[in-house]
């Protein structure tokens, strides 16, 4: 099997969904060896918005620390490959159809999910490869989130807002506790959440299983100096050290608490100060994409990933604080099917009058035109497009060189704007 055989057989397991549960990921770790068991130091991320930063500063500190270390985050934007890095490097695609080809027979006796697969190829190659951290993202939720089988020492929980409701409950107090639950015995635990009912059960089940917990608020002081699209500077305050004129590659001051969590742990674990400077400044070495990233400067087009309504919340308060010198300003947004796009078109139409919808490049899209519905009876004027290069065109017939347009969305939408414009 050859990487683009191997890709053939992993994306059609999309067919099967998300399925909730752990049984079927540990037996497919049990057919190649239990890699899970053998990863050095890790640390584990959950959260509504944030944790592809939290995961990213993490990955950048500890290897501007000199450790080798493992990311595992996702989607990707344009590869597979993406999805799996070592000190920022993609795992090769031969690694990809070989780990691939060892489990095929066990993929399709178990009918496991495309995120089960994609999981065990990446432990399978940061065991291979002996790394000393081991940072993980889970897909969705915690609980049942088939990176759940990771020890891990550390857990980081920046965010909790309502989103994947159908999955992980109604409300923010049952979201909360399934993200909890990745928590594991005498871990310690990193969290910028405020809500008190989320608050509540990440300190239950960290008093269960008698982890070390941390409220971010209360224990840290973060000071912004100043913020500007892909630059912020700012200071971090913890019980025992300052950390003063932190930079780092991102735009919002929201995302300070983000990389504030990152020293904590960082500075937890035993992580120099220096390192921790260093490894947030090259914060893009560890393929850190499409976080409200300037791609183009006449006009500005930033993208952004936010595909949630608290997400898109913070991407917008942040450009209508940065952006007050642009004549006008545009956004270009898909949505999938399961988002709150009500809510969405909502924040959208803070920020702009001018909405282009798109089709998004993935079946679970929502249509552009129940979008543009949507926004009609919003009450928001909204053109709609067939993808992304037929909204580019149509919004560069319209914007000047001083204007601004947001893509926003979807991961999905990001990729297809990379792959147009680089």
């Amino acid at each position: 099997m050859n990487y683009r055989q191997a890709i053939d057989f992993l994306f059609p397991l999309h067919r099967f969904g998300m399925k909730p549960g752990l049984e079927r990921v540990l037996e497919l770790l049990r057919s190649v060896g239990d890699p899970h068991r053998r990863l050095g130091l890790v640390i584990h991320i959950a959260g509504t918005n944030g944790k592809g930063t939290v995961a990213s500063a993490v990955a950048a500190i500890f290897q501007a620390s000199g450790k080798r270390v493992g990311l595992y985050s996702s989607p990707h934007l344009l590869s597979f490959t993406e999805r799996i890095r070592i000190n920022g490097t993609p795992i090769p695609e031969d690694r990809v159809a070989h780990y691939t080809t060892e489990l095929v027979e066990p993929i399709t006796r178990l009918k496991a999910t495309f995120f089960e697969a994609t999981t065990v190829i990446a432990m399978r190659y940061f065991s291979e490869e002996q790394v000393d951290v081991a940072v993980v993202e889970t897909g969705m939720g915690g609980r049942l989130d088939a990176t759940n089988v990771v020890s891990s020492r550390y857990v980081v929980i920046p965010s909790i807002s309502l989103d994947h409701t159908d999955w992980l409950g109604p409300t923010v107090d049952r979201i909360a506790a399934e993200k909890a639950a990745i928590i594991k015995p005498s871990g310690v635990v990193f969290t910028a959440v405020e809500d008190p009912s989320a608050q509540r059960p990440i300190t239950e089940r960290a008093r269960l299983v008698g982890a070390d917990l941390h409220y971010l608020d209360g224990e840290v002081s973060i000071d912004v100096h100043s913020e500007e699209i892909g630059r912020l500077d700012f200071s971090v305050r913890t019980a025992d050290r300052e950390y003063r004129h932190l930079e780092a590659p991102v735009s919002g001051a929201f995302h300070a608490s983000n990389l504030a969590l990152a020293v904590c742990v960082a500075e937890h674990a035993g992580v120099t100060a220096l390192s921790i400077r260093n490894g947030l400044a090259a914060l893009n070495q560890t393929g850190y994409r499409a976080r409200m990233e300037l791609i183009t400067s006449s006009p500005k087009l930033v993208l952004d990933v936010s595909h949630n309504p608290a997400g898109i919340a913070m991407s917008v308060d942040v450009l209508l604080r940065l952006s007050r010198g642009s004549s006008k300003r545009f956004v270009i947004f898909g949505l999938a099917e399961d988002k709150d796009a009500v809510d969405i078109i909502a924040c959208l139409g803070r920020f702009s009058s001018n909405l282009f919808v798109v089709n998004l490049p993935v079946e679970r899209g929502l249509p552009s035109e129940t979008l543009a519905g949507l926004c009609r009876s919003a009450g928001i004027a909204a053109t709609l497009c067939d993808d992304f290069r037929d909204a580019y065109r149509k919004v560069l017939e319209k914007a000047a060189a001083e204007d601004l347009i947001l893509v926003t969305g979807s991961f999905y939408l990001a990729g297809e704007v990379l792959q147009v414009l680089h």
